[in-house]
């Protein structure tokens, strides 16, 4: 292997040619901690079965459990319908409700006990579609955008491929029981990451109680918010919380969804198929999020091993056609890369006055003095993305093409070069991109998936 980190690489060698999985010098897979910026962050232990927290600016994963498994999502489902919703009506829109809205639902599924003919505004029915969670209400606002229930679970299954979901496939607004309805959590993330966006939505989903006008069969009655994280006098209340929404059916489990900001940090939360574990994880998620995310502003970058990547997701991206010009293997590992202080000019490289850094990282001003964005820069032999935010990338990215490539913490793009992902080992080649189903340059057969065989 050429040219790995200098603390790990003879280790790295040595695990190989024994023929056992390697583990970084410090903090490998599996590990209770990590060290960060000299202090222990501790990896959360989460009892759900699937579970993710991505950093909602960048979509990078900072911690994933069976992130890309499927699952029954239950009423977390409603964050796609509301989002839907806000996108194409207008809240003082009036929703009549059908006779197939109100009754086409399973037995003991929860509702407001709306009936043929009752009315309420759009405004009204997302209060109780992400409060009460009602279920004929999420049936109401899909006949009153598209017509039909199928017609809108269409609408949602092109939103969810726009966002970028590869495992999920929406059947209903609602999500009660079916086959055909499922999703990740990873691609639950990108949902909530895109409803948290909007403002509206996160108003009504951190509100605690509204007033519903009278119905058919009901008089007037206050709804409160399933979601305990808001609660501000509630033992499960998060400090910082912007929205979510939680879901339960018995297939799915208890499944949820929470966005949480902090000191300009947004992270995004999911748990599913979860056992009555669903705060205590979300609450476990968020904490190490926001340290990691704390100890990367420090200048420290987490191991590679805690890094969004190919089997744990990261956002697509590109300039097209995802190739890089550099095949040039790195100098040294991550590790070993200076972090510089905040306002000064000089660039990862040494470059000067077209690099510079904020609290969020490093972007680049070009000689025509417009700041880089969505494109690469190719700067003393060193190829760089900058994203779509203007911010150079560090770690995984995924590319129009399909291609996975990795940015050091230097922002210089990897090539020749293994990384190590949640105790996979992955090759980029000398143009960048991820090998797959391949042997590397050194001898080592790799899978469909990128990852080494042992």
């Amino acid at each position: 292997m050429r040219q790995w980190r200098k603390a790990a690489g003879l280790a790295l060698i040595l695990c190989l040619a024994m023929g056992a999985p390697a583990q970084a010098a410090t903090g490998g897979p599996g590990a209770p901690s990590q060290t960060v910026n000299g202090n222990q962050v501790t990896k959360p232990e989460i009892q759900a079965e699937g579970a993710v927290v991505i950093d909602a600016s960048t979509g990078n994963v900072l911690y994933g459990k069976n992130e890309r498994e499927r699952f029954y999502p239950a009423s977390i489902t409603k964050l796609m319908t509301a989002m839907l919703v806000l996108e194409r009506a207008d809240l003082n829109d009036t929703v009549t409700f059908s006779k197939t809205a109100t009754t086409n639902l399973e037995a003991g599924a929860v509702s407001l006990n709306l009936t043929e003919g009752d009315r309420l505004t759009v405004e009204q029915c997302l209060y109780a579609l992400l409060l009460k969670s009602a279920n004929e209400v999420g049936n109401g606002l899909a006949e009153h955008v598209s017509g039909s229930i199928s017609g809108f679970a269409q609408l949602m299954n092109q939103k969810a491929a726009e966002l970028g979901c590869t495992g999920t496939h929406f059947a209903n607004p609602h999500g009660l029981n079916d086959s055909n309805h499922y999703t990740t959590p990873y691609d639950m993330a990108l949902i909530g990451r895109a409803a948290l966006q909007n403002e509206t939505l996160c108003r009504i989903t951190t509100t605690v109680s509204y007033q519903l006008p009278a119905t058919k069969n009901a008089g007037a009655k206050t709804i409160t918010m399933g979601h305990k994280m808001v609660y501000p006098n509630d033992s499960r209340y998060y400090e910082g919380i912007i929205g979510g929404k939680t879901g339960y059916t018995s297939l799915a489990g208890n499944t949820l969804v929470t966005g949480v900001q902090r000191n300009g940090v947004r992270l995004i939360a999911v748990v599913m198929k979860s056992k009555s574990t669903h705060y205590t994880d979300t609450k476990a998620l968020l904490d190490y999020g926001f340290a990691v995310m704390e100890a990367q502003a420090g200048g420290t970058e987490v191991l590679d091993s805690d890094t969004s990547g190919p089997s744990a997701g990261a956002v697509t991206s590109g300039p097209g056609d995802g190739t890089a010009s550099s095949n040039t293997s790195p100098s040294a590992g991550p590790g070993a890369e200076e972090n510089r202080g905040p306002g000064s000019n000089q660039s990862p490289t040494g470059a000067a006055s077209a690099w510079f850094k904020d609290e969020k990282g490093w972007y680049y001003i070009k000689q025509d003095g417009s700041r880089a964005a969505g494109q690469w820069l190719n700067l003393d032999g060193t190829e760089y993305w900058i994203d779509s935010d203007g911010y150079m990338a560090t770690g995984w990215r995924q590319f129009t093409n399909g291609a996975w490539y990795y940015f050091r913490s230097s922002g210089a793009m990897a090539a020749d070069y293994w990384v190590e992902d949640r105790g996979k080992w992955f090759y980029l080649g000398s143009q960048g991109a991820m090998l797959v189903s391949t042997r590397t340059p050194d001898g080592y057969e790799l899978g469909a998936d990128g990852a080494w065989i042992p």
